[in-house]
């Protein structure tokens, strides 16, 4: 058996080995959230005990942190443990905790029908390229990092598909105690967020002239060589609300409203699922598919007919 290690040089073990097999922007969130999460309570310990985990969720809970946001963090101090166990620097026993119960699931925010077209026409009408960017999210539901990645080269106006091949991100690098950010474009998370999505009529109208003049390695947002970071366009996005009188809504709500308006539209969920880039459909199911009464009554009337 091997001398038992504490948890912080087990970490560190883990951070050399990981970071091999994962892309920057992952390991650096997974460093991040060791730094200000894990470390500070477990560090010095030889052994992760269940109630030990269980008290770390109770009190991320009083800070304010999501229960999303604490198993994020639990999935890395599993990995962490395994590892650890796997080379028989410590003892794991794996651990089932308990998170309370959420009465209130939290609803997506989305624009309504009227504040959509309102934006839409205004873009239309008031042409610029950031601009442009708003409504090629409303029309196609991609991220931010992703329309901040996108090129004049990820747009095909003759087959009227826009591929979404990267994203952009800042991301925090702490290294032997010093800490900085960069901006990087990789890929999309997941390859199911590598996707080919087909233009709107409207969208196309607006895109064909521009492309006949643009530089193809030029990013959208900049028509330069140098993008903007999302941040920066989070910022730019909300002046124009503010200008357009539109109540305060995230920058993802745009991506809501789109999912939204699509399954306002009757398309099939796993369409939308694929045009999104969810990891499966229940992700799309659990955010966007929630009946209305009218539904939940002709539902009912259904179930009743082939009883009479």
């Amino acid at each position: 058996m091997k001398t038992q290690k504490k948890i912080v040089e087990v970490v560190e073990l883990w951070k050399t080995d990981k970071k091999q097999y994962v892309k920057k922007s992952s390991y650096s969130a997974y460093v991040l959230l060791l730094e200000n999460h894990l470390l500070p309570a477990f560090g010095n310990k030889y052994s992760v005990k269940e109630i030990d985990v269980q008290t770390f969720i109770f009190q991320k809970l009083g800070e304010g942190l999501s229960q999303k946001s604490i198993k994020d963090i639990l999935i890395v101090l599993k990995m962490v443990l395994r590892f650890g166990a796997k080379n028989k620097f410590l003892k794991y026993q794996p651990f089932d905790v308990q998170f309370p119960t959420q009465r209130e699931k939290e609803s997506v925010e989305v624009l309504s029908k009227a504040n959509q077209k309102k934006i839409m026409t205004h873009i239309q009408e008031h042409f610029t390229f950031k601009n442009l960017g708003v409504y090629i999210c409303l029309s196609t539901g991609i991220r931010i990092g992703e329309i901040c990645a996108l090129t004049w080269n990820d747009i095909d106006v003759e087959t009227g598909i826009i591929s979404v091949r990267q994203t952009i991100q800042r991301i925090y690098i702490l290294e032997n105690g010093s800490k900085h950010t960069e901006l990087v474009i990789d890929t999309p998370k997941t390859k199911n967020s590598i996707r080919d999505i087909p233009i709107t009529k409207d969208l196309l109208k607006i895109l064909k002239p521009i492309k006949k003049i643009v530089n193809n390695n030029f990013f959208v947002l900049t028509n330069d060589t140098k993008p903007t970071e999302p941040r920066t366009y989070r910022n730019y996005y909300k002046k124009l609300m503010q200008t357009l009188n539109i109540p305060e809504l995230k920058f993802h709500g745009l991506r809501h409203s789109f999912a939204t308006r699509c399954i306002e539209s009757k398309c099939d969920y796993k369409t939308v699922s694929v045009i999104l880039g969810h990891s499966n459909i229940s992700t799309t199911l659990n955010l966007y598919v929630h009946p209305n009464l009218e539904q939940k009554r002709k539902c009912i009337e259904q179930m009743a007919k082939i009883l009479r």
